[in-house]
């Protein structure tokens, strides 16, 4: 599987930043394709995870209401917005994908679902 991830910067706290991932080399119709994240000193953190087949999407808690995902099924192509951006969300963002997806209800069960993951973009929220 091959990704391609764009839309990482440096922005101030409450700004906004849009990641895009454009996934490829599979042919799987069912998939589930998400973000996590991960920060020097934290624990990796799902971020968000949405169904390529029905458009269900689960979020993290530390960003529902903030951040919205977005897919185009056709292209195989996911989108992060993340809106009201804070210190606590710098990090380094992964695209990753579940090629065999069970019911996911919750980013612990789609970190242990991940199979593929990308290079990563950094965000960076500094004042």
């Amino acid at each position: 599987v091959h990704f391609v991830e764009s839309g990482g910067g440096s922005v101030q706290p409450g700004d906004s930043l849009r990641l895009s991932c454009a996934a490829s080399g599979f042919t799987k119709e069912d998939y589930v394709i998400g973000w996590f994240r991960e920060a020097p000193g934290k624990e990796r953190q799902g971020v968000a995870s949405i169904r390529s087949i029905d458009g269900s999407i689960v979020y993290g808690d530390s960003v529902k209401g903030r951040f919205i995902a977005s897919r185009d099924k056709a292209l195989k192509t996911a989108s992060l917005q993340m809106n009201s951006l804070e210190s606590e969300d710098a990090a380094v963002y992964y695209c990753a994908i579940d090629l065999n997806p069970r019911g996911i209800t919750s980013m612990t069960d789609f970190l242990r679902g991940m199979d593929w993951w990308g290079q990563g973009t950094q965000v960076t929220v500094s004042s």
